[in-house]
């Protein structure tokens, strides 16, 4: 069994990189953006799966922090703003130990430093509202990726958990690509169906990302990656960050999802519906049916399969706290990090192996990303396309 003195070396020279966290989100829901009601500089495992503490103790050393806002709002580009400020807020209040980041070169200072380097990404396209001038304000406002659909459908791109209606990314959508490539935003495919994936591989001039989604052929769930598209991601150069989300990591807990839906359903329920008489009919459910368990090695396991299609250097870890009601035992919040470390060190993983995983591959993609973006930047102009002008 690998000692916890060799996780904490190993982390101690090439931290986590998480790549999907959705602290702000959580404060948003819980307490309106007051930050003096959850202090993240304290303890907040009551609430929250994330502060600066289990931050601390989980070995992360930097953080996207998802700005995501839900397809549903009627003006979802200023919620999303509220969610960047959120972000702002939190760094600000918070100087020794969150760094704000925008490129590579700032996440291996904030390393230096041994602060958390904090970086942002925006979660659906429907966050720049089809406007390629509110994609640039985004960036110019320090966020570094767009996932481009969350759970529904865009316009121009489709989802993995809606009914295909583009076929994958449409004209607009294609350019969406193009000028992210152009400024230096990291294109994050998680969440997308996988026409879509396959159709950003195809206009991407830069590496891709999946901030938080494993391998579909060890869980089969739309949510994640088909083996084809692993294994396309070393001629981009881009990474998959595995998730920790129990009912996209645990095929039994895909099926015990669908038949909680189901039962939802069949009881006059929408499946998400969280009033008391909903929830009623889903605890008799769950007490009946308990809920299958993730473990540390179910995440492994993705991790084994992900090297295998992909290469050890196109893994990356994005837990989704913050952004999931359950976690796997061992991964119960952001403290829980070394638990996997120490599962893959167990399993074989080297330490030149880990520190991929961790740190470098993170840091390379970016680089790698702003590198293709100064190119570009040379050669093409802001794109002032429209929706209409493309798909008519």
């Amino acid at each position: 069994m690998t000692s916890v003195a060799a996780v904490r070396e190993l982390l101690g020279e090439f931290p986590v990189v998480d790549g999907h966290n959705d602290l702000p989100w959580a404060l948003r829901e819980q307490v309106r953006y007051d930050l003096d009601a959850r202090d993240v500089a304290a303890d907040q495992s009551a609430h929250l799966h994330t502060d600066i503490p289990r931050l601390r103790a989980g070995g992360v050393g930097a953080q996207y922090w998802s700005v995501y806002v839900r397809t549903d709002l009627p003006d979802p580009v200023a919620a999303t703003l509220e969610q960047i400020d959120c972000v702002r807020q939190l760094i600000g209040r918070h100087p020794e130990d969150l760094r704000p980041a925008l490129t590579a070169a700032d996440m291996e200072a904030a390393r230096r430093e041994g602060r958390i380097a904090s970086l942002m990404g925006a979660e659906g396209g429907h966050s720049i509202a089809n406007s390629l001038g509110t994609l640039r304000g985004l960036y110019g406002l320090g966020v570094r990726y767009l996932t481009l659909t969350h759970n529904d459908n865009v316009d121009w791109a489709d989802s993995a958990t809606d009914e295909p209606r583009a076929g994958g990314l449409t004209a607009f959508g294609r350019e969406v690509v193009r000028e992210m490539n152009r400024l230096g935003m990291l294109v994050d495919l998680s969440h997308v169906a996988a026409t879509t994936m396959r159709d950003a591989l195809d206009t991407s001039s830069a590496p891709v990302i999946f901030s938080h989604s494993s391998a579909r052929a060890v869980c089969d769930h739309p949510r994640n990656i088909p083996d084809d598209v692993l294994e396309r991601l070393p001629a981009n150069g881009g990474m998959a960050m595995v998730t920790f989300v129990p009912k996209f990591v645990l095929q039994a807990a895909v099926d015990w999802t669908a038949a909680a839906d189901d039962n939802m359903r069949a009881h006059g329920f929408h499946h998400l519906d969280t009033t008391a008489d909903a929830m009623k009919v889903h605890r008799a459910f769950e007490e009946l049916h308990p809920r299958p368990v993730a473990t540390v090695s179910t995440v492994a396991d993705h991790l084994d399969h992900m090297r295998e299609a992909a290469g050890i250097d196109h893994l990356g870890i994005g837990g989704d706290y913050d952004g999931t009601a359950f976690t796997p035992d061992g991964l119960d919040d952001v403290s829980g990090y070394p638990n996997l470390i120490a599962e893959l060190l167990d399993r074989g993983w080297s330490k030149a192996d880990l520190a991929k995983l961790t740190w470098k591959n993170a840091v390379r993609v970016l680089d790698a990303a702003e590198e293709v973006a100064r190119g570009l930047q040379a050669t093409r102009s802001p794109s002032n396309a429209t929706i209409e002008s493309l798909d008519g």
